[in-house]
């Protein structure tokens, strides 16, 4: 990867219709080592969805080499083309991935020994064998996962699963819910919205089910159906809050899977993504009669 740069700076910006705000020391991810005042406070003002702004006033402003955070905006580095990003956590055998749910279970149906017995003289074949539930990994829910006679796995159209244009929300650290006034600066309209929380890095210890996880509240969820979001995906333990509070409530999925919207939980590695611009696939098989099941979730990146 080349080297990256952040541009700290103050800034005062006006509104047309009345008002403004300043900041002090904000950083952003620019796309070179020199930006001029103008570039970066369109940058700015893009970064934070601001409408209706008449002006806005850079000040200390300095550069620094550091790795990018994903700002709105900013391009890839010149030539490095199309790349894959890996969004999935492996699955195997003995892993948890819902602290208190059976683990998968992975060997043999056939090995190679016991297949030579079939074939021609060094010809042989293993043939694996998996029991697992279908929660398990990265895996996507669908409407029948939440309300009966949703449609199932087989019946969920490719398009709100492949090849879908992406977006990435970035959680502040130590933020919980992510709410509708999180979402608003974001156009969803036919996108994959992809909530990053950065709670990926607990998967597989006890920490991972804590009550503080993040989640999406019920009021985001009809606001991403009212924008005509595609897909909604987060890297957390659950879309949902899981906490005692919650009461067992499910709003997120209810509101979601009931407009026939596709989940995708236990997801990992959004750091890599840039903000939009980027395409994503999380397609499983047809399984007639399942709601959910594990995916390859991934994303691809034109440089």
């Amino acid at each position: 990867m080349g080297r990256q740069w952040r541009a700290q700076f103050d800034a005062e910006v006006s509104f047309a219709n009345g008002g403004g705000l300043r900041t002090e020391g904000f950083r952003l991810d620019i796309p070179g080592r020199e930006i001029s005042d103008e570039d970066l406070a369109a940058l700015f003002v893009r970064h934070l969805g601001l409408l209706m702004v008449s002006e806005v006033r850079i000040s200390e402003k300095t550069v620094i080499e550091e790795p990018h955070k994903g700002g709105r905006g900013v391009t890839g580095v010149p030539g490095t083309g199309r790349r894959l990003v890996e969004l999935s956590h492996r699955i195997s055998d003995g892993m948890v991935t819902l602290p208190g749910w059976t683990a998968p279970r992975i060997g043999h149906w056939l090995t190679f020994a016991e297949s030579r017995a079939r074939y021609a003289p060094g010809t042989e074949f293993q043939v694996g064998r998996i029991d697992m539930i279908a929660n398990t990994g990265t895996y996507v829910d669908a409407p029948a996962h939440r309300w009966a006679g949703g449609d199932d796995l087989s019946g969920v159209p490719l398009d709100r699963l492949a090849d879908l244009p992406g977006v990435v929300v970035r959680v502040p650290a130590g933020t919980r819910a992510v709410d509708r006034l999180m979402l608003a600066p974001y156009d969803v309209a036919g996108h994959a919205v992809l909530l990053h929380t950065g709670w990926d890095v607990h998967f597989g210890t006890e920490r991972y089910a804590a009550p503080e996880a993040p989640y999406l509240t019920g009021d985001a969820a009809r606001a991403l159906v009212d924008a005509g979001a595609a897909l909604v995906g987060i890297d957390s333990i659950n879309i949902d809050d899981m906490s005692a509070a919650s009461g067992g409530e499910r709003p997120a999925h209810s509101t979601l899977l009931a407009a026939g919207i596709p989940i995708v939980e236990h997801m990992t590695g959004l750091d890599a993504l840039p903000p939009d611009g980027f395409r994503f696939t999380a397609a499983p098989p047809m399984v007639v009669g399942m709601g959910t099941f594990p995916v390859r979730a991934f994303a691809v990146v034109d440089g």
